[in-house]
């Protein structure tokens, strides 16, 4: 669904001018830069607000491809600001590691979805949003002390009050056999927004029931 100007934007005219404000049928983006943005004015340029908001999502989703068929996985990361690389985690044996290894280049993101903004037209119901896409390649690390590194940083960034050494034990060389660590390498990025004045009428937050019980304690 395209957020970018109203909730019914994408089922009502997918290909054609109707959710473009020009009147015009829609631009080839077959033949635009992945990062390129039909709504140029919710474009957020500011390479800090991406890397800000990289550091606090809490779930991504990781766009890898098998021949002709796509597959979204939802993990854990982190983001490195070091070598500007996404690093994740998963099972030795799987879906995402097989494809990879095969395609390399992959797409991910992040997204927060804020208030729902009413409208007298059921096309002009809009959302508050946040979201970055990234682009780049995959690599598995295979350096044991390298990959012991990368799964420390995603501790950290989940578990920052419980300590290694005093809390846990760090990740071994046995455990490393069983899990593949991997880096996506940046090549671009793109970051876009949706935000209105806190007064908007009628603003509302979508009334979100967790399927996990213990979200609901």
């Amino acid at each position: 669904m395209d957020m970018h100007r109203g909730l019914f934007c994408a089922t009502l005219a997918p290909s054609f001018s109707y959710c473009e404000s020009s009147g015009a049928m829609s631009r080839d983006y077959l033949e635009q830069d992945a990062t390129q943005m039909r709504r140029a004015d919710r474009a957020v340029d500011d390479e800090a607000w991406i890397k800000t908001f990289l550091h606090r999502a809490a779930v991504g989703a990781f766009a890898t491809l098998h021949g002709d068929q796509p597959f979204v996985n939802t993990n854990l990361f982190v983001y490195d600001e070091d070598s500007n690389s996404i690093i994740a985690h998963t099972a030795r044996v799987g879906r995402t590691r097989a494809n990879i290894e095969v395609h390399d280049k992959v797409c991910f993101s992040i997204m927060e979805m804020g208030r729902l903004l009413p409208a007298d037209e059921a096309l002009e119901f809009s959302v508050e949003y946040a979201g970055v896409t990234v682009f780049g390649s995959v690599e598995i690390i295979n350096d044991e002390a390298e990959a012991t590194a990368a799964l420390q940083l995603l501790l950290d960034k989940y578990a920052p009050h419980l300590k290694p050494g005093s809390d846990y034990r760090p990740p071994v060389p046995d455990e490393l056999r069983r899990t593949s660590v991997f880096r996506l390498n940046i090549e671009s990025w793109s970051g876009k927004k949706k935000e209105v004045a806190s007064d908007f009428p009628g603003a509302f937050l979508f009334d979100y029931k967790p399927v996990l019980e213990t979200n609901n304690d």
